[in-house]
């Protein structure tokens, strides 16, 4: 029969903007309170029912109908779980907070978050955490469980122009980097605008006020997706969270059931790397209400069955070789041979999507979970970067192969891009680099980076040795010495000049080659665009075979004219303009002149 399940949330935001101090407030547990340094270290998810909320949306004096069963909440490091867990066509989340510091605004995590949510087409609400230490903010105790806006209008007007001074410039932040819109929650259009509510999580401030419009948002814009069948037929679809080994269990899978229905009994398939993994349901174990699963002492009591959207604990056998992101298919154990075969092909086909061998060019990436693959893999596309491959686990020695046959044809596509991954530090190749990161941004920031500083190198590297296209002007009154050798004042106009290199007119005759270069009468070896110089010129008179105002071209032999052209992409646009400029002049005598 058809029903409607928990709607999934994804918490995201920069480090220490907040995230677990919302849902450590819904859910009335102090879990932050046990992680390394106050920010989260594990991927957990918790389920907060519909009775909590109904507790909360009380407290504000509004009355709601809900259709909804609760909210599965996803909390992570970053937004790692948002990038790694997915279902075919999307994200696995159905609406994601996106949690801002009001003092300190948008930090690097937090673009890359709404890039992501953007990418993905995942509306969002913005929790604007920590208004509390806005300056001159006063904790009204009488205010306690009341409304937000009724705290805000308590406040004196200068605190709260402040807040409305940093709220709105986030809003045109947004607009001006995203192109999106936003607004106060209770002056939103929630149909165009990005809904904004201000909250004090660790006081609780505004928190009633972020359920209520998620569960609005929920209710009326996504009840069709919703929607899923639950009986005792019924496939159950999944994405694991963590394989970890549970004492006196031995390895299980935490995992979010976003489909249907799981049993005891029931055959598992697993999207694995090559093959699908095959297993069969022992257990099944579901945390309390409002208990992360992470957290130590959250109490697990054994299901019968367990249908979406829950976080659930499955022990099965043979799992060891299991990766955490990876999607779940479970049928239930009537189910036939040609549904079984048809179950391990749609998961498969999950990971396969995903793991790609496209462009015939460009580089090698990989991740730690599917989910976070794909995410890189859009963000990389977004900025034309190409992928040759695209796979999941730590970088091997096949990686650096794969992305070593790409150094003949553009050494700048000769690297790795890894997200969380490690590499094993026997691995090297000077060919091949590799840039790692726990952030995607910095990773594709880090690459263009490299590209650039590697192109110049390359550039200066492989047009070591031959003349490249040089185009210089003799300034008027600048003549020092009319010949033996003829000395003058010149400019570089495009391209880069040296001592030694050959000189001639427009119309192609030879005026010699540069013998010495000063500038501030100090010798130099490299003139560039707009350098103003002296040169030297054995064999040449001022007055005779040259004038002042004249345009000389570097004079490039043929045989090095054929090198640079296979090579113009290291070269700047004026360069090969002129080296055009220069082909033109020395095919008036000779048509078939470098061709």
């Amino acid at each position: 029969m058809g029903s409607c399940r928990s709607p999934i949330i994804a918490v995201l935001g920069h480090v220490d903007h907040g995230k677990s101090s919302i849902l450590d407030k819904i859910r009335n547990t102090a879990i932050i309170d046990g992680e390394a340094g106050g920010i989260t270290q594990a991927i957990g998810a918790s389920t907060v029912p519909v009775d909590t909320i109904k507790r909360f949306t009380d407290t504000l004096g509004v009355k709601m109908e809900f259709i909804i069963p609760g909210l599965l909440f996803i909390d992570t490091p970053g937004h790692e779980a948002f990038t790694s867990l997915r279902k075919r066509g999307g994200n696995l989340a159905d609406i994601a907070i996106l949690v801002v510091d009001i003092n300190e605004g948008f930090k690097p995590q937090t673009v890359e978050a709404l890039e992501i949510l953007r990418t993905y087409k995942t509306p969002f609400v913005i929790a604007l955490n920590k208004i509390d230490l806005v300056d001159g903010f006063k904790v009204i105790p009488e205010l306690k469980g009341k409304s937000l806006i009724a705290n805000l209008n308590a406040q004196d007007p200068f605190v709260q122009q402040k807040i409305e001074e940093k709220l709105y410039t986030i809003v045109a932040y947004i607009n001006e980097k995203f192109g999106m819109e936003s607004e106060r929650f209770d002056r939103a259009d929630f149909t165009k605008q990005i809904a904004i509510v201000p909250c004090a999580a660790k006081r609780g401030i505004g928190i009633p006020k972020l359920l209520m419009v998620l569960t609005g948002l929920t209710q009326k814009y996504l009840e069709s997706s919703l929607q899923c069948n639950i009986d005792s037929k019924s496939t159950g679809k999944g994405t694991i969270l963590e394989v970890k080994a549970v004492e006196g269990m031995g390895m299980c899978l935490d995992a979010i059931i976003y489909d249907g229905m799981i049993r005891i009994g029931d055959t598992l398939m697993i999207g694995g790397l090559d093959q699908p993994i095959v297993t069969k349901v022992k257990g099944l174990f579901e945390p309390r209400q409002l208990l992360d699963m992470r957290d130590k002492k959250a109490r697990f009591s054994s299901s019968r069955e367990v249908v979406a959207s829950s976080g659930v604990r499955i022990s099965a056998p043979n799992i060891d070789t299991v990766i955490a992101g990876m999607p779940i298919i479970a049928l239930p154990s009537s189910g036939t041979p040609a549904e079984i075969d048809a179950a391990k092909h749609a998961v498969q086909a999950e990971v396969e999507e995903v793991m790609i061998e496209t462009d015939k060019e460009g580089v090698v990436v990989k991740a730690d979970t599917i989910g976070s693959l794909e995410a890189l893999i859009k963000l990389l596309k977004n900025k034309g970067i190409m992928i040759r491959k695209a796979s999941v686990g730590n970088i091997t020695k096949k990686d650096i192969t794969d992305a070593e046959s790409n150094y003949e044809k553009d050494p700048l596509e000769t690297a790795i891009l890894g997200f969380n991954i490690t590499m094993d530090s026997s691995i090297k190749n000077e060919k091949v680099k590799i840039i790692t990161n726990t952030i995607i941004y910095k990773i594709i920031e880090d690459y263009e980076q490299w590209k650039t500083s590697e192109g110049r190198r390359i550039e200066e590297k492989e047009l070591e040795g031959l003349t490249r296209p040089c185009k210089i002007e003799f300034l008027t009154h600048h003549t020092f010495r009319a010949s033996n050798p003829a000395v003058f004042g010149a400019e570089i106009l495009v391209g880069k000049a040296r001592p030694g290199m050959p000189l001639m007119k427009s119309d192609g005759t030879i005026i010699g080659s540069i013998k010495e270069m000063q500038k501030n009468k100090e010798s130099i070896s490299l003139a560039e665009k707009k350098d103003q110089f002296a040169l030297s010129l054995p064999g040449a008179t001022i007055g005779r075979q040259i004038s002042e105002g004249e345009i000389y071209y570097s004079s490039i032999p043929e045989a090095e004219f054929r090198k640079i052209k296979i090579l113009t992409k290291y070269l700047g646009k004026d360069e090969v303009e002129v080296l055009r400029e220069i082909a033109e002049i020395m095919r008036k005598n000779n048509p078939v002149w470098g061709v």
